[in-house]
């Protein structure tokens, strides 16, 4: 994470350099930029994790919200998506423990933020 924070720093700093010398001198201090950097970083994962908490419709929810719930990555987002466009949607919120690779265990997990209206 550090290193593609510096390297980003790096590109910021050359675009800065490049189009406008009076920007460049905010981030002339590379120790000053990479700080606010950490603290955006930092804001960010708040962020996040504020959303963690927000209800999720798992007959709406794009990709990325289906990842923001618990025991559920890539693949499982992306198979809840394709057994919603093929069967349809979810009647309950039981019903997701019917997609492959997603059982009961995983809905009781999330349950608090499941809903199918």
């Amino acid at each position: 994470m550090r290193r593609y924070i510096l390297w980003l720093l790096l590109v910021l700093q050359a675009v800065i350099v490049g189009n406008n010398a009076a920007a460049a001198q905010c981030y002339a201090n590379v120790e000053k930029a990479y700080r606010h950097l950490l603290a955006q970083e930092q804001v960010n994962q708040q962020r996040l994790q504020a959303g963690s908490s927000l209800p999720v419709n798992i007959n709406t929810a794009m990709q990325a919200q289906l990842m923001s719930l618990k025991g559920i990555g890539n693949s499982k987002a992306a198979a809840i998506i394709e057994y919603r466009n093929t069967v349809g949607p979810f009647a309950t919120v039981d019903d997701l423990s019917k997609v492959k690779g997603i059982g009961a265990k995983t809905v009781e997990k999330n349950r608090q933020r499941l809903t199918v209206h």
